[in-house]
């Protein structure tokens, strides 16, 4: 029996992919775990283990085709005793998988990119393009193809109840047909769903409604990308579904910048280069996770049933890459020490702007901090991206006139927005949060201590 190899989904909201780059040819044996081909996502360039053995017998979609949809068959290979030929006749029967019209209950956080320079993973992946792998009564999985598995839950059948005849006994396509025709494995009826299923967020206007506005030949049009779709759909979907509350405060830097500087100065030097180099962001980075550990009621996620306590500050940093943003995120980062924070935060910036970043190395996280202020930008309001209850804005630092005891004087000011989901934090926990990340700030030697 040929054996397809789909498009995974690589990540929760990957729909489709490109294949970058095929590292096998047709002919080739493979082993489990043996990498077959680089995926291109929306946010990395990722590799693609096998996870059965067998003979590469073809190679359906070539390297360098973009826009492959997420299940969709990319090769067969033919299992062990099996015909090359047979099995590249009598492979690729399995469709690419369609998106879903609207899901059955409230999605699930997570984080993707959002605009204005917050980019997080995207924690509410619609549909998943089929459903987990079943477990039998015994508790041991029973392995099944995508396809099988779809096919079964659209039919009612129970895969664990079915006996498989694919390759070590995995259940495939046949199997299951095999099964709705006679009737068996039907799978117990699951509970009705007591919540209406979300409505379908309002589309934009059509292309043909805004170009008639415009003289033709005066514009060109430039396709979506995969990412700018995730960003325009994380977008609406955190503004239509979270209560935005924003907190302003502002927050003097002299103490922070002369501490930097000696920091920096202190660093031992290794092949000519110092071990670190520590940035205000970096410094913002620690103040913001030191926060949330003293104000631990605000490292928090929102669900319809519970509130998500975070024990940890897991804090994702806007990284501005080719065609949006993306967001590396730094565990624990209470935990770490800035020279630590500052190479780890160099080391993900760099690979996120190669796309080389891991899914788990941007996906997740309890907060984030966009920092545009070396853009110039004095202040601005960030969008909160799922599950997170909260999102840092940070202005650029610059001279302002201050009154220190009646006198006034000259300070070096950053002003930051802290946007906090109002079901989660509320604006006198938002405040307290505000007040313990400016302290750090003003007081840079509590984050060395």
């Amino acid at each position: 029996m040929p054996i397809n190899i789909t498009m995974p989904a690589l990540s929760p909201t990957m729909e489709e992919g490109n294949l970058a780059k095929w590292l096998v040819k047709e002919g080739d044996k493979v082993s489990s775990g043996d990498v077959l081909c680089e995926i291109e996502t929306d946010k990395a360039t990722m590799e693609v283990e096998a996870i059965d053995e067998g003979t590469v017998a073809k190679l359906v979609v070539p390297a360098g085709t973009e826009g492959v949809k997420v299940n969709a068959v990319i090769a067969i290979l033919a299992a062990e005793g099996e015909s090359v030929e047979d099995a590249a006749k009598a492979g690729g029967d399995a469709p690419a998988a369609k998106p879903a019209e609207a899901p059955a209950e409230a999605p699930k956080a997570a984080a993707a990119p959002t605009a204005d320079n917050k980019p997080i993973r995207d924690a509410n992946p619609a549909a998943p393009a089929a459903p987990p792998a079943p477990v039998a009564a015994s508790g041991e999985r029973t392995f099944s193809s995508p396809l099988a598995r779809r096919i079964a839950k659209d039919a009612g059948v129970d895969v664990a109840q079915v006996s498989g005849s694919g390759p070590h006994g995995r259940v495939v396509k046949r199997d299951v047909e095999a099964a709705i025709a006679s009737g068996t494995g039907k799978a117990a009826a699951a509970p009705q769903a007591t919540a209406a299923a979300p409505a379908a967020a309002p589309k934009g206007m059509s292309g043909d409604a805004v170009l008639k506005n415009f003289a033709e030949g005066s514009y060109e049009l430039v396709k979506h990308d995969g990412m700018r779709k995730v960003i325009a759909r994380r977008l609406q979907e955190s503004k239509q579904t979270i209560p935005h509350f924003y907190a302003t405060v502002d927050c003097e830097l002299d103490a922070l910048l002369a501490l930097r500087s000696q920091l920096n100065k202190a660093a031992p030097v290794k092949d000519d280069k110092p071990a670190y180099k520590l940035s205000v962001n970096d410094m913002v980075i620690k103040a913001l996770a030191l926060a949330l550990r003293d104000v631990p009621d605000a490292n928090v996620s929102w669900t319809e049933e519970n509130m998500v306590m975070h024990k940890h500050s897991d804090v994702g940093v806007a990284v501005s890459i080719p065609g949006g943003l993306i967001t590396p995120i730094i565990r624990s980062a209470e935990t770490k020490t800035l020279s630590a924070i500052s190479n780890e935060m160099k080391d993900m910036g760099k690979r996120a702007k190669e796309k080389k970043l891991k899914p788990e190395e941007y996906q997740g996280g309890t907060t984030a901090v966009s920092n545009m202020g070396m853009m110039g930008v004095k202040s601005f309001s960030a969008v909160i991206n799922p599950p997170h209850a909260t999102i840092l804005a940070v202005g650029a630092g610059e001279k302002r006139p201050v009154v220190k005891d009646d006198t006034l004087a000259i300070a070096t000011v950053m002003s930051v927005t802290l946007s906090t989901d109002h079901r989660a934090v509320d604006g006198a926990l938002g405040a307290e949060l505000l007040a313990a990340f400016k302290g750090y700030i003003e007081s840079p030697m509590g984050m060395l201590v």
